[in-house]
């Protein structure tokens, strides 16, 4: 049996993280059985490379080896690719045709994205890893197959059990021993490395000095979340290395081309991404960044409703408030805000009966004699306008939310909230 070290050089795997070796170290030791394996990694973390070690490790390496991904053939013919059919089975049945599990007899088969089987292929699946038994589309006539089936998924096969999706004796029956992948954010010693291996790639491929990163670029890439993984990052040192004039990469590129939005948030302290201290604390800025933008729709939703309905004449308080909720929004925009709310100090006291009326078209302020409205109430006019849009656009809530400035989801909670 090869040590880790000579796997990795063999299969080209960079990096010496603890969860990656652990996983290597597991695919070796069970290599010499025919117990099934599940593979559980993130898209792009590299799940292929388990079978592929197992079948070079185990008696069967001198007999084939098959990767299906199983969630890029459709529904209706994946029965046929994998068990074979017979002539005139179907529709365009033309000959005989062998299956994968026939023509990998004797060897190994990778089943990749195997949550992704429709139910009936999944009975099939689980008699031959029963039996070894299964027939083909259109036959009667049963064969035995003798395979060793390495599969792999990015899906949480309990959850889809849980939901009807995946069948539990199936699961039980693949997941003999599981091996579980690290996503390349838990493999930080290893990005630099990675990268500077891709990067050497692809210099030499494109011929082409190689990509250098400054201290600070090597570090931010280092603590970037990768939601793509391995794959990503692959794609990103073949992009850098193709389109970036400068050979020496600093902080300010990489940002530019690798920017964080909101679901990505960068940890600088290795400690700390670690921790289940820094889990809750990525959440609550999440849980934070949904209130403020919850916030600037409320804000745009109460603003128009001010503009829309002629709502002005509000007693003391109500200025207060709303002098708040709008002077951050008309610092950041220079935005000139109506004497009513009273930012901008005025000599004239206004009578009970008159309200300043402001013409946001013109410009130009208006004095005169206005009706007093049935209500107040912001929360009322909110109501009132939600459900005059509702009916506008007939139910439509998308289109309904787009009038109203707002999110689908703020509506849709509003909605919920008024009980309308």
């Amino acid at each position: 049996m090869d040590s880790l070290q000579t796997i990795k050089q063999r299969f080209g795997i960079i990096g010496n993280n603890v969860g990656l070796n652990r996983a290597l170290e597991k695919a070796i030791q069970v290599a010499p059985t025919d117990i099934s394996v599940l593979v559980i990694g993130e898209s792009g973390v590299g799940k292929e490379f388990i079978p592929k070690i197992i079948h070079n490790q185990s008696a069967r390496k001198h007999n084939n080896y098959i990767a299906v991904n199983c969630g890029a053939i459709p529904e209706g013919t994946i029965d046929s690719e994998l068990f074979g059919h017979e002539k005139g089975a179907f529709t365009g049945a033309t000959q005989t045709r062998k299956g994968y599990f026939e023509v990998a007899d004797g060897g190994t088969i990778f089943l990749d994205e195997v949550g992704e089987l429709p139910l009936s292929t999944q009975v099939r699946l689980l008699r031959i890893l029963e039996s070894g038994e299964f027939m083909k589309v259109g036959s009667s006539e049963l064969q035995k197959t003798n395979v060793r089936i390495v599969a792999a998924t990015n899906v949480k096969l309990k959850e889809a059990v849980e939901k009807g999706k995946f069948r539990e004796d199936l699961y039980y029956r693949l997941n003999t021993i599981q091996i579980d992948i690290p996503a390349l954010r838990d493999r930080k010693e290893d990005i630099n490395l990675l990268f500077r291996k891709f990067a050497s790639d692809f210099a030499n491929k494109y011929r082409m000095p190689h990509i250098e990163l400054s201290p600070e670029a090597q570090n931010y890439i280092a603590n970037y979340p990768w939601p793509g993984n391995v794959r990503q990052l692959r794609n990103f040192a073949e992009q850098v290395s193709v389109v970036e004039k400068d050979r020496v990469i600093d902080l300010d590129k990489i940002q530019e081309l690798l920017p964080i939005n909101s679901n990505m948030l960068i940890v600088t302290n290795k400690k700390d991404a670690n921790s289940s201290e820094f889990m809750e604390r990525e959440l609550l800025f999440k849980v934070l960044l949904d209130m403020k933008k919850d916030l600037n729709d409320l804000r745009a939703l109460t603003l128009d409703l001010i503009k829309n309905k002629d709502v002005d004449d509000f007693n003391g308080n109500t200025q207060e408030l709303i002098q708040r909720v709008y002077q951050e929004k008309a610092d950041e925009n220079n935005d000139f805000i109506p004497n009513q709310y009273n930012v901008v100090p005025s000599t004239t006291q206004k009578s009970s009966n008159y309200q300043q009326q402001y013409d946001y078209s013109s410009d130009v302020y208006d004095v005169s004699p206005i009706e007093e409205p049935e209500s107040l109430s912001l929360q009322d006019n909110e109501k009132e306008m939600i459900k005059l849009a509702l009916e506008k656009y007939k139910g439509k809530r998308k289109m309904a939310a787009d009038e109203l400035g707002i999110s689908e989801r703020t509506l849709y909670r509003k909605i919920k909230q008024y009980h309308l």
